[in-house]
């Protein structure tokens, strides 16, 4: 009996660290340094090529190093719904006989009916409005800029963390140097926390017990 015990025990604790509530990612593994190639020739006297600017240039990120503000314009929406439904009757009548020249008293009638109904839905939603300013990793091929950035938001209960990159063209970027999040190729937008406020938004372990393949029920 004491070892069932130890046993049902061993398995209880093994499926607790299995179902470990996930941890986000803090690692800065993804912002590599900035590439910034020296250009080609001799830069001497007054003009430099590597930071000069176009007299008729506006002010837009087109080299490594440069900044860009994101507008942050991400909704999304789906929802699906299945209903199936079908049934079945089946009717079976006995009526009475004849066996050996004498009428058998046997009357009978069966019935068997079957119906199904069943139905589920499911919809979720979400949107992310706000700002944050990248930096110009490296500019491809054809012009097409590749953008890295994160902002660190360090609250009273907590921290939030918000990354972003992807691929911008620079004719998607306006007068003001900005561009919508819809305009970026490849998006990989990122938004975290951790501390008080987003241990209280999470479920307990013994929830995700419950909720967990481990349960079979």
């Amino acid at each position: 009996m004491r070892i069932l015990l130890a046993l049902t025990w061993l398995a209880w604790l093994g499926a607790c660290t299995s179902i470990e509530q996930p941890r986000p990612d803090f690692a800065d593994d993804d912002l590599p340094p900035i590439a910034t190639a020296p250009a080609a020739g001799r830069s001497g006297g007054v003009f430099n090529a590597v930071t000069a600017w176009s007299l008729a240039s506006d002010g837009r990120a087109y080299r490594p190093g440069d900044t860009l503000t994101v507008t942050l314009e991400e909704t999304t929406q789906a929802s699906k719904r299945a209903d199936t439904k079908f049934g079945k009757n089946g009717d079976m009548a006995v009526k009475p006989g004849v066996l050996f020249g004498s009428t058998v008293p046997f009357d009978s009638s069966f019935g068997a009916k079957r119906n199904f109904d069943g139905g589920g839905s499911s919809s979720q939603q979400n949107t992310l409005r706000g700002e944050i300013t990248v930096i110009v990793n490296q500019v491809l091929a054809g012009g097409l800029l590749q953008v890295k950035g994160e902002k660190v938001l360090s609250l009273n209960q907590g921290e939030e963390v918000m990354r972003l990159s992807g691929y911008v063209r620079q004719a998607d970027i306006d007068t003001n140097n900005r561009v919508s999040s819809r305009r970026i190729a490849n998006a990989r937008i990122k938004y975290v926390g951790k501390g008080a406020l987003s241990d209280s938004n999470s479920a307990g372990w013994l929830t995700r017990f419950f909720n967990s393949p481990w349960m079979p029920f």
